[in-house]
């Protein structure tokens, strides 16, 4: 199916994938970052390594995730929802997009700042260039008031979008959720 109408009511098997491979990976990049703030320096140093080359994964998975909905459509919203929940779920996703893909940016942005342009590597992969970006420790702040303020924002969105998937599977019992789940 190409630009049409998902009619099914359910996500795509590949949506779903990009849904929840996702999630985990904000997931496990949240808890890195904390868990390394209290760590020694070396072992700080790796954590923060994967921090940004599953940041760097994340914005590219975002990517693809954009273009895979823009060839192909998710199913309608249930006719059963309120305006003010078809209102709260398009602002919620499309500030969960944006995110996706700022967060990641911020945080490129900083490790570009803090090093000099100097790469980051993916898992020992290959090398992402560092973004031509000030040095200053005006630009650093920046950068990372930007990604800590738009993380802020993403655990609060998290937070909100699960309340609302178990309003939905728990008080609605709409079928809300299982449009989303594999086994549904």
């Amino acid at each position: 199916m190409t630009t049409a109408e998902n009619h099914s009511g359910r996500y795509s098997l590949v949506a779903m994938l990009f849904h929840w491979l996702l999630a985990v990976l904000i997931g496990l990049n949240f808890i890195g970052a904390w868990v390394a703030e209290d760590a020694a320096k070396a072992e700080k140093a790796q954590m923060m390594a994967n921090h940004k080359a599953f940041g760097l994964t994340i914005l590219i998975l975002t990517v693809l995730r954009i273009l895979w909905r823009l060839m192909r459509r998710p199913p309608a919203l249930l006719d059963s929802l309120k305006a003010w929940e078809i209102a709260l779920a398009r602002l919620t996703h499309a500030l969960f997009y944006f995110l996706m893909l700022a967060i990641p940016m911020a945080g490129w942005a900083l490790h570009s700042a803090w090093t000099g342009g100097q790469p980051v590597n993916l898992f020992g992969l290959i090398a992402i260039p560092g973004l031509p970006v000030g040095t200053d420790a005006a630009s650093k702040d920046i950068f990372h008031e930007l990604h800590e303020v738009f993380a802020t924002l993403m655990l609060f969105l998290m937070v909100l979008h699960v309340a609302a998937a178990f309003k939905h599977a728990l008080l609605d019992r709409d079928g809300t959720m299982r449009r989303m789940l594999p086994w549904g």
